[in-house]
Formats: structure tokens, sequence, C-alpha cells
């Protein structure tokens, strides 16, 4: 096979671990973030047992699309470390925070009232964090011959708060919707009173991002605006699973609303890679650019192939597992 072939399929590949974790680790992220606002003690207690039996697994597919990144792209960790390593470790010690929170509240009295603060911040800087690098990476990082020139603080603009934000937001709209799916009673009505007002916060972050991209990045501006691209699908089909979600809230659906939030994640996000694409590295490196020897990347590939349907296998069978909906008063700890 030919470096284009093999750099082109670790791009999906990557991609699609990306999303993989964006989608299906966000929605816990985003109880995280909710976790102040919830009812009750009882509520919160649902919102940590809707999940609990599978977060674990779901960054699998971070660490998946680091290693692959890592292996296929090598010259992207030579840019992306050094420009992001305080976003990098703010993210990394978030997810710490949160996974430590998840084992000890549950097994506390005295102390919960701190795990319950430990899992509610390390969401929410995890989330913000995952946002500020998206961010930097649309606003590009000064790079010369590959080499990173800029100083340690260059991704933190106001545009990347901004995206941080925003992020967090959408995060914990994904998971309202989730726990429409998975809860009931007084904490399945909480969850339908709250989504309709994160969603117009996303859109209303949606907007701002949009208005704002075009001064950080010019580049993007010209994709979208030269003539008329067919990438112009993916924000209608964004919009269109918003108002989906609208319509099945106003309905009471419980799967509905979680599916179109599903939609209106992954469009935004094909959005994005769209307006960067072949670009890896801001400004002008493309995948060609940093991949690595063909060699490497087809030794690889030939192992990522034969993990992946089992990680998709073992994934789906747990969700099969533990389908249906969590009580007030069970749980799985």
């Amino acid at each position: 096979m030919e470096m284009f072939d093999l750099s082109l399929i670790w791009a999906l590949i990557i991609g699609f671990g990306v999303i993989m974790y964006v989608v299906m680790d966000g929605f816990d992220l985003g109880l995280g973030i909710l976790y102040p606002f919830a009812p009750d003690e009882a509520s919160r207690d649902v919102m940590m047992n809707s999940v609990a039996p599978v977060w674990d697994g779901n960054e699998t597919w971070l660490v998946l699309g680091g290693a692959g990144l890592l292996g296929a792209f090598p010259l992207v960790y030579s840019v992306f470390l050094p420009a992001l390593y305080i976003g990098v470790f703010l993210m990394l010690a978030g997810l710490i925070f949160r996974g430590v929170a998840f084992e000890f509240r549950f097994k506390s009295r005295r102390n919960r009232h701190w795990w319950n603060r430990a899992f509610c911040w390390g969401s929410a800087v995890a989330a913000f964090a995952q946002g500020a690098v998206v961010g930097a990476y649309i606003q590009g990082f000064a790079v010369e011959d590959f080499t990173y020139v800029g100083g340690a603080l260059d991704w933190l603009t106001p545009f990347t708060i901004l995206t941080g934000i925003s992020l967090m937001a959408g995060y914990a709209l994904l998971g309202a919707t989730w726990l429409i799916l998975k809860s009931e009673g007084h904490v399945q009505a909480w969850a339908y009173r709250i989504t309709p007002v994160l969603l117009l916060a996303v859109l209303a972050a949606f907007v701002m991002i949009s208005l704002w991209t075009p001064m950080v990045n010019p580049g993007v501006f010209e994709r979208w605006f030269d003539h008329i691209h067919l990438i112009w699908v993916f924000p209608v089909l964004a919009l269109a699973c918003a108002g989906w979600l609208i319509a099945a809230v106003h309905r009471r659906q419980e799967g509905q609303p979680f599916v179109a939030t599903l939609g209106l994640f992954i469009f935004t996000y094909l959005g994005l890679v769209a307006s960067k694409w072949p670009v890896i590295v801001p400004p002008n490196y493309t995948i060609w650019d940093a991949a690595s020897a063909p060699e490497s990347q087809l030794f690889l590939l030939i192992g990522v192939l034969f993990v992946i349907p089992i990680v998709l296998a073992y994934t789906a069978w747990t969700y099969w597992v533990f389908r249906g909906k969590v009580k007030v008063g069970e749980g799985y700890h």
C-alpha cells in the first residue's frame, strides 16, 4: 500500500476514535457538570449509577486515538504537546479526579460532599480543557519546520475560553438527554426541564464561534464562503438535529433526545474536520506531511484492525447488559 492510502486510513481511524470518545464519554462528563444542580442526593446517586458500569470503558477510545496518533503521525506530537502541555495536563488531571470520585463516593458517608465536588470539578475541568484544545487547533499554532515556537500559554485565548465553555455546555446537554433515557420520575422530569435551556446555550455558543472563527483563522472562512461546498450540509443537519431534539422533548420521548444530541455532536464534528481537512497541524501541515514511515503505519494498522472489532463488541455487550432504567435506591456499587 502507498503511504497516501495508509495516511488516509489512519486519519479515518483516529477521527473515528475521537468521535467515539466524544459521544460516549461526553455524557458522563456532562453528568458531572450538572451534578451541583441536581434536585437532591438521590438524584446524584441515579446520575452516577447510570454511567458507573460503562464510564471507564468509554475512555478506551481516548487511549486508542492518542496511541494511534503517536504511531501514525508522530510529528503531530512534536508540535501539539509543547503547545498544549498545560491544557492536556488539566484534562488528564480532571479525568483522574473524576475517576477517583466514581470509586470513593459510594463508599464514603462523612466526606461524600467532597467526592461530589471532585466528580463535578474533575468533569468540568476535563471538558473545558478539551474544548480549549479544540479552539487552539482552530486558531492554529506558531510552527516553524515542524517545531512549535510559541509560548506555553498561547493556547489560552478568549476564543479558546469560549470553545472550552461551549463544550462544557454541549456535554451538559448530552448528559441531560442521557439522563432522560436512563432515569424516571422526578429525576427524568428535571432532565426534561433543563434540556431546552442547555440546547439554547449550545446554539448560542455555536453562533458565537461561527462568527468569531473567521477572525482567528481566515482559512476557515475561505473554505466555507469562497464558493458553495457540500460541507454546508453539516451545519444544516446539525440544526435539523436541534429541531428534532426540541420536538422529542416536547413529546416526552425518552430515546430520541439522546440520539438527536448525538447527531448534533457528530455533524458539528464533521463540519470542523471539513473546515481544516487535510491539515492536521495548523496552519498548513497535512496528514501526509506528518505521517510516519509506511512500514510503521502498516505494522500498527494490522494490530488496530484486530483491536477495534473487539472493543466495539465488548462496548456493545456492556451497554446491552446494563440497558434499562436506573431507579432511585438501586445501583451497581
